[in-house]
């Protein structure tokens, strides 16, 4: 989320418009903005040992009255949320107050609790951008009227990234995965689904970048059998290099109760570094890639269907590099200037959607 929004900033900087910004989380502020200025208040004191989420909204709805009173209110256009129905439920009726649009990215499936807030919270945001089906349908199925969303992804930033490898240049066999190693992510059942696969095809190797809760279970799990390295969290340029070189980019990610997946980029940016994708139903990048045969898709959280789409991939020479060629044509759409722009329409023909507030 926050790479989002700091590439999402530059560019609306770039086309010249005055943003600032207010978080919890990362200290980059992208040329030509300005931070919002955050103090504790008497609210986010007495929240912030429950919820430092909850706190930051009660601290940002406080600090956005103090920019729009008076003079200076006719400065804010719109303010734009990254989050959920927690942040909303703040700064929603703040906008609606001050009479200031408010929009809202929602990065990723919902939450199962808490619906009737965020049925209640929802109704104050004007118009929302959903990053995937899923996430639409999660905002749908709380009341939102579909014509108030936009579903779409990330961007890509491709001109920071290198040009698809040529497939003499890949290491054969070689599987990456990247992603936090949490529950939601579900290396678990990718090494377990390699270890059965490496059996019958000797000499696979399956890599996975990111840190988190689980790696001593999952180094466990690794142990089982030869093949798997958990190499930990890697600069941006070593993720493009290992996934650039990889026959086949994996991600198994599965929907719990409290998260799931939006559109996930590193799929993405796979495609765009022209690296066969295998994606779970749980993390499918419907509608935001429309060319069906640039990815493969395995039933979320069936180990045989991964196992055999795997080695169907592996097997099938001519099929990845045609997965390969569509992946990298589709992925030439998300370019973040073309996601900027947009986002910037959307919030020009928004308005003229909402539904006013019962």
């Amino acid at each position: 989320m926050e790479r989002h929004v700091e590439c999402l900033t530059r560019h609306q900087v770039r086309a010249g418009n005055r943003v600032t910004m207010a978080f919890r989380h990362g200290a980059t502020v992208p040329v030509g903005t300005t931070r919002l200025p955050l103090q504790r208040t008497a609210p986010s004191r007495m929240l912030a040992p429950a919820s430092e989420r909850v706190a930051f909204a009660a601290e940002a709805s406080a600090a956005l009255g103090n920019l729009c009173a008076g003079s200076s209110r006719r400065s804010v256009d719109l303010v734009h949320l990254h989050g959920d129905h927690i942040e909303a439920a703040w700064l929603g009726p703040v906008c609606r107050r001050l009479g200031v649009p408010l929009f809202l990215t929602v990065h990723a499936a919902l939450a199962d609790r808490h619906q009737w807030l965020a049925r209640h919270a929802f109704r104050y945001v004007k118009a929302f951008i959903a990053l995937g089906s899923a996430t639409a349908a999660d905002l749908v199925a709380r009341g939102v009227d579909g014509e108030r969303i936009l579903t779409m992804s990330s961007g890509l930033e491709l001109s920071a990234m290198p040009s698809p490898a040529d497939a003499p240049a890949r290491e054969r066999g070689l599987i990456v995965s990247v992603g936090a190693l949490n529950p939601m992510k579900n290396h678990g059942l990718l090494i377990e689904a390699f270890h059965e696969l490496a059996r019958i095809r000797p000499g696979l190797r399956l890599v996975i970048a990111g840190e988190g809760p689980e790696r001593d279970r999952l180094s466990r799990l690794a142990a089982a059998g030869p093949g798997v390295d958990l190499v930990g969290p890697l600069h941006q340029q070593e993720v493009y290099d290992l996934v650039r070189r990889a026959d086949v980019f994996a991600l198994a990610s599965r929907r719990l109760s409290g998260k799931g997946e939006g559109v996930p980029t590193a799929a993405l940016e796979a495609l765009a570094l022209g690296t066969p994708v295998v994606v779970s139903s749980d993390a499918t990048l419907h509608p935001v890639v429309t060319v069906r045969e640039a990815y493969r898709i395995f039933p979320s959280g069936s180990k045989a269907d991964l196992v055999h789409v795997l080695r169907t991939v592996l097997d099938d020479e001519a099929g990845r590099t045609r997965m390969s060629e569509l992946g990298a044509r589709t992925a030439a759409e998300l370019d973040w200037p073309r996601v900027a722009q947009r986002v910037e329409e959307w919030y020009r023909v928004a308005p003229a959607r909402r539904r006013p507030l019962a």
